[in-house]
């Protein structure tokens, strides 16, 4: 039965049936840009009033839109965009699904089916453009091709969480069924909408052998990732009979709240110093749905007996030498472990862990409280987390921000990701436009920085126009900051290619139709994020901050502090402040590296 409006009674085009198969599977959210390359495929979205449409601004943002979609739903939304530059642009966000394990369907125009090759108008092919990033890429070849290459691009982005793309040529997005011919191989009636739920678990011989491993073991650490979101509960159950602390890899940000008596809250250069004492110090490694790249902080190989869980079985041991494997979904598996596992009495373990915890949050609660002008970021994520509304849906961005949003105070019910392994700036935003279409009781907070709120300020006009109640936190330090650090720690180099132009973040957000506030002083944050949070419609909070306050110290190793000090020595415009940022007492006492290295970077205080 088609779902067309009376207004595009007739016969049903190519167009009309992708849209129509897609709503039957469930997917009624569209975003994109309309362009000449894809009209065909606007005609059948607009006589399809149940597939809702929204038009973002830029191409990238659709994909990205997408993305965060998924990643709060589990279910995929489409973006549909031109040929040629809208096709190119779409392919960032598409990665982005790729590689953090979202599923998406794109739709893109091609040129006219007898032309395609031909050096006409935004002749690029996407089906090959966009086939890596695609697990699926195929060109729709007609109305008789139109469901089965829709069922498969469906399935596969459900089954293998990744995006799907279908390419359909300009004049073949108009061609009815009439026009076409079915091939004697495409018998009728031979697909079907039949659901494909499926759990997976790892035979009980290898779930024994893990619990052998870990009940052999003293002192275990966790490590949970993406793949543990949605199995919170029981994986504080496996920490509390093995009394292990978990720490937590940025994607997995959301998979424990961050007030959980079990976790030491992030890992690596951006995490906590607690996390870094669990893995130095255990004998025993639970890896439950990561494969984090800055494993340099994990147990060193040899160490600690480790055991793996992962949906996808070419993760396993890829960053530690693991002596068993569980292949599966996080929640299933850790099911069947937990009545496997024998507690453990001794809880000293967790106990140091929970206490260096403590310190590191009380370092810092003073950090914030110490605050001058320009304002340290611990006062922006200090303040909003204490203003977060119960069931917050948090979207992070790439820079020192994402370090700052390591350190936004998570509770039960709320909701965390960012693009965490492609490191997309600007994915904060349409991230939340994405999670706020998907939940529009729920509220929904974009957390960015001003390097990555200048490329997608465009998406503050798609807020004003859908009146969607996201409200977007700007941290403004006039600086990719992130880098500046980066080039310092990780290189030993002066910062190069850092600054960036003031922008008014809060006069721009009025332009564009938002209700904004800006933060100088910190004496205001709270009260500001009071009122933000009970505001309706979207607004923008612009925070200015210290481009000088350090996104790690406490987590360094030794090597970044020994870079720092290089960096310094060789001319670092800016050593002065961010040594003495470095310095403070209470981060100095929390970091091994910084007191091996103090006498180095306090020259140059």
């Amino acid at each position: 039965m088609s779902d067309r409006s009376a207004a595009g009674a007739g016969s049903r085009t190519t167009s009309d049936l992708v849209v129509e198969r897609l709503l039957a599977w469930g997917v009624d959210t569209c975003f994109g840009i309309c362009g000449d390359q894809v009209n065909g495929f606007f005609e059948a979205l607009r006589t399809h009033p149940r597939m809702r449409f929204v038009h973002v601004r830029h191409e990238e943002n659709a994909a990205l839109a997408c993305v965060g979609y998924a990643k709060f739903t589990g279910r995929p939304a489409m973006c549909v965009a031109t040929a040629g530059p809208g096709a190119v642009h779409l392919l960032n966000g598409l990665y982005d699904a790729r590689i953090d394990g979202a599923p998406v369907i794109a739709v893109t125009g091609l040129s006219y089916h007898d032309t395609v090759g031909a050096h006409f108008l935004q002749d690029l092919p996407s089906d090959r453009l966009l086939e890596h990033a695609c697990l699926f890429s195929e060109r729709v070849m007609g109305p008789a091709h139109a469901l089965t290459a829709t069922d498969l691009a469906v399935r596969s982005a459900l089954m293998n969480r990744t995006p799907s793309h279908l390419a359909i040529p300009i004049d073949v997005q108009s061609f009815t069924l009439e026009q076409d011919t079915a091939s004697p191989k495409n018998v009728p009636g031979h697909l079907s909408l039949a659901p494909q739920p499926f759990e997976v678990v790892p035979p009980e011989e290898q779930l024994r052998r893990a619990a052998e491993v870990l009940n052999s073991c003293e002192r275990v650490a966790i490590c949970a990732g993406a793949g543990a979101r949605g199995a919170g509960d029981l994986l504080e159950q496996v920490a509390d009979v093995l009394g292990a602390p978990i720490a937590k890899a940025g994607l997995g940000k959301d998979c424990v709240p961050d007030d959980s008596p079990y976790t030491t809250g992030g890992m690596g250069l951006i995490g906590t110093r607690a996390s870094h004492e669990a893995f130095e110090d255990c004998d025993g490694f639970l890896i439950v749905g990561s494969s984090t790249p800055y494993y340099e902080f994990w147990p060193q190989p040899g160490q600690a007996r480790g055991v793996q869980i992962d949906l996808n079985a070419d993760r396993i041991a890829m960053r530690y030498p693991v002596e068993v494997g569980l292949v599966g979904h996080a929640g299933a598996v850790l099911e069947r472990l937990l009545p496997l596992l024998e507690r453990k009495t001794d809880r000293s373990f967790l106990e140091r862990a929970q206490d260096t915890y403590r310190r590191w949050w009380g370092l810092i609660g003073e950090q914030a409280a110490a605050s001058g002008t320009p304002m340290r970021p611990q006062v922006v994520t200090w303040e909003l987390s204490k203003a977060l509304p119960d069931g917050a849906i948090v979207t992070g961005d790439a820079g020192t921000v994402t370090a700052w949003g390591g350190r936004l105070r998570l509770r039960k019910g709320m909701q965390y990701s960012f693009s965490g392994t492609l490191c997309t700036m600007g994915s904060a935003l349409p991230y939340a436009i994405g999670a706020q279409l998907a939940h529009p009781d729920r509220p929904v907070i974009a957390f960015t920085g001003d390097g990555s709120m200048s490329m997608g300020m465009g998406e503050l006009a798609t807020l004003a126009q859908y009146d969607l109640p996201v409200k977007v936190v700007v941290l403004r330090n006039d600086a990719l900051a992130l880098e500046v650090w980066e080039q310092n720690a990780l290189l030993g180099n002066p910062q190069m290619g850092c600054d960036l132009h003031p922008v008014d973040f809060a006069a721009v957000a009025r332009a564009c139709g938002l209700r904004a506030f800006r933060i100088d002083d910190p004496a205001d944050a709270a009260g500001v994020f009071a009122e933000a949070m009970a505001a309706d419609g979207p607004c923008l909070i612009e925070a200015v901050t210290d481009p000088d306050e350090a996104p790690f110290g406490e987590t360094l190793l030794p090597t970044h502090a020994q870079h720092l000090a290089q960096a310094f020595d060789k001319g670092e415009p800016a050593a002065s402040a961010m040594a003495r940022n470095l310095l403070q007492d209470g981060r100095v006492a929390l970091s091994p590296a910084l007191r091996r290295h103090y006498d180095e970077l306090a020259r140059h205080r």
